[in-house]
């Protein structure tokens, strides 16, 4: 019956059904989609990149990203071109990345104007994909967060700077974490997850709560009550200082008139990431980066272990010396 539905592969009305089975969870409908439009994705790799390995990496993460985002699909008879886009998308990244080539102009695959709570609708993930998530251990956990449910470290360079660890370790845990994800997502999808569109609510809510707790003058308050007292601020995998150097540090932009917005919100029960836009002083605009992603491994709730990252660094930026390394640059 399944192979009844694939059709031919370039009618793509015979996508519909495929589609529609996997924007309700149905993971081999999503593996029959993936297979039917296999060619053509790889057939825009190769024409972007050329012969070599970065094409798998292309075709692995273009299988990743359309597993997370296969409700975005609103017309399902355009699921092919829509994947061609996703490959092409992270075909031009990874040119940028290397510096092989000049920015240009994206579609998003996110509407920029949408607010949080369209953004969850729209953009939440399936609950067992998080369940599956969890299963990775945290050294593939992260590096996968990062590569697929943030905005702005999805770089192999910036996940490496996140990590503390060479590019290459980064390519090969990737690696690892897409085979292992796709071993336990059926077994997960079993399961009942329901808590997870109100896991990334919350933390929605808990980043908001904590700036502007923070613009009140009661940050160390917050992570006295909400987060671990043995908080680690970490510039890879090398631990830095504690809260009161965290504190210290909020309260050094803050004073020098320095604001930050919430723009994205990746939530698991393990790992949390806070990626923000950062408003500076009209009287001193490059005192910060523009943007900054706050990356939080959890235990019972609480924040343990904290990872800031710039991704657009600033070589004019303000740091206190004592804080060279924490905020990094």
């Amino acid at each position: 019956m399944v192979r009844e539905m694939m059709g031919h592969p370039q009618d793509p009305v015979d996508d519909v059904p495929l589609t529609r089975a996997a924007q309700g969870g149905d993971v081999a409908a999503l593996g029959l989609l993936l297979e039917r439009h296999r060619a053509g994705m790889r057939g825009v790799a190769l024409s972007i990149l050329g012969p070599g390995p970065d094409v798998d990496d292309v075709m692995q993460d273009a299988a990743v990203t359309a597993l997370r985002r296969i409700g975005d699909v609103r017309d399902p008879r355009a699921a092919g071109p829509w994947l061609r886009m996703i490959v092409r998308n992270r075909c031009r990244d990874l040119l940028r990345a290397a510096r092989l080539t000049e920015p240009v102009a994206e579609s998003s695959l996110r509407d920029i104007a949408d607010g949080p709570g369209e953004l969850l609708e729209r953009h939440a993930m399936r609950d067992w994909i998080w369940e599956a998530i969890e299963e990775l251990s945290p050294a593939l956990r992260l590096p996968l967060v990062l590569r697929h449910f943030t905005e702005g470290v999805t770089g192999y360079e910036h996940i490496a700077r996140v990590c503390g660890v060479p590019v290459g370790t980064v390519r090969s845990r990737l690696a690892q974490a897409r085979a292992k994800l796709a071993a336990t997502l059926e077994a997960t999808a079993a399961g009942a997850h329901s808590d997870a569109r109100l896991r990334t609510a919350a933390s929605w809510e808990e980043a908001r709560h904590t700036l502007s707790a923070a613009v009140a003058g009661d940050f160390g308050k917050v992570l006295k009550e909400d987060w671990s007292p043995e908080i680690a601020l970490m510039s890879g995998a090398t631990r830095m200082g504690d809260a009161a150097l965290l504190e210290r540090g909020m309260d050094d932009d803050l004073a020098a008139g320095v604001r930050q917005r919430p723009v994205n919100v990746a939530a698991g029960r393990s790992l949390a990431v806070w990626e923000m836009d950062i408003v500076n002083p009209a009287d001193d605009p490059d005192h910060c980066p523009p943007s900054v992603a706050w990356i939080m491994t959890l235990s019972g709730g609480r924040v343990t272990h904290l990872r800031l990252f710039h991704p657009v660094p600033l070589r004019t930026a303000v740091v206190p010396p004592e804080l060279h390394g924490i905020w990094p640059q």
